[in-house]
């Protein structure tokens, strides 16, 4: 036993580059991980970290010691998922993230749903949206929408979002209905996080900055306000989707609107195959997207 002694610790912070960090993410104390660490590089022998008050650094040593430790880590879950596996019943905890908006909407009220299914399992979900990395906050699935980038990932395509141009009848009455990009220069556009709207047009994805008096980081807050005929807005589908079912805003600029994004489930290579994320993966996909039940998973 005494050759895994100080192994976790030292996997944890060669991932999160931080003792601090570390202790979080294994609830132990900050003076825990570096005993432990001291004591891992006593017994062989050789520094594993540079440590700075500023950062934590691997050696050389650090970094062949870490591949080989990381596998035996892999190795150890995988033994433990295969035992899970013979359980007839998920168990242990899930650790994940979402974005805000989309999570609190969609995700979270299904999650709840599958914890309900499975009385064993323990949820931990954060709510952000802060493109953190999986593997060293320690995450077994997020969910990410529109384009994947990090290839280290695997991915699982959950549904599809689109983005609508939308303002209230009363205002479009007003101050008419733009038929162009450019005419959007005429209107009062309800802003976001960004000056720009984003197009599709002639094929080719077009980036259109708009302005207006109004900016909020809540896509609620400028529901509400284009609701009001205070202006118009593009949002997602989920923001909108009830207020163009009953007429209370209006589409426009459709033949300009970008083709639908992906919501994946993205999760590490080494995580894809444990069971109970693999049930709560069918699970959101059936709830959200019931035509991608059966679709492969893909690298991100």
């Amino acid at each position: 036993m005494g050759q895994w002694q100080g192994v976790a610790e030292f996997v944890a912070v060669a991932e999160t580059g931080s003792f601090t960090a570390a202790a979080g993410r294994l609830a132990v104390s900050v003076a825990q991980i570096s005993r432990q660490i001291s004591a891992l590089e006593d017994r062989l022998g050789a520094k594993l970290f540079f440590r700075s008050t500023r950062k934590v650094v691997m050696t050389e040593n650090g970094g062949v010691y870490y591949q080989h430790c990381r596998s035996l880590m892999d190795g150890l879950e995988e033994a433990e998922r295969a035992i899970s596996d013979l359980q007839s019943t998920p168990r242990g905890k899930i650790k994940m993230t979402a974005p805000i908006t989309y999570g609190e909407e969609n995700i979270m009220p299904l999650v709840n749903d599958f914890l309900l299914r499975y009385p064993d399992l323990e949820l931990h979900c954060e709510l952000s949206n802060q493109l953190d990395d999986l593997v060293t906050q320690g995450y077994d699935l997020a969910i990410r929408i529109g384009k994947l980038t990090d290839s280290a990932m695997m991915a699982r395509k959950l549904a599809s979002r689109t983005r609508y141009v939308c303002a209230a009848p009363d205002y479009l009455d007003r101050y008419g209905i733009p038929h162009s990009l450019a005419e959007l220069e005429q209107h009062a556009c309800l802003l976001g996080a960004s000056d720009f709207w984003r197009f599709q047009e002639a094929g080719k994805s077009r980036n259109v900055r708009v302005v207006g008096r109004i900016r909020c980081n809540s896509g609620y807050a400028l529901v509400d306000a284009a609701l009001k005929g205070l202006g118009v807005i593009q949002l997602p589908d989920y923001y909108v989707r009830a207020f163009l079912d009953d007429g209370r805003l209006i589409r426009v600029l459709d033949h300009y609107r970008e083709p639908e994004e992906g919501i994946w489930a993205l999760f590490p290579h080494n995580r894809n195959l444990s069971p109970k994320i693999k049930l709560l993966v069918d699970f959101l996909t059936k709830q959200l997207a019931p035509g991608l039940s059966e679709a492969p998973n893909k690298q991100a």
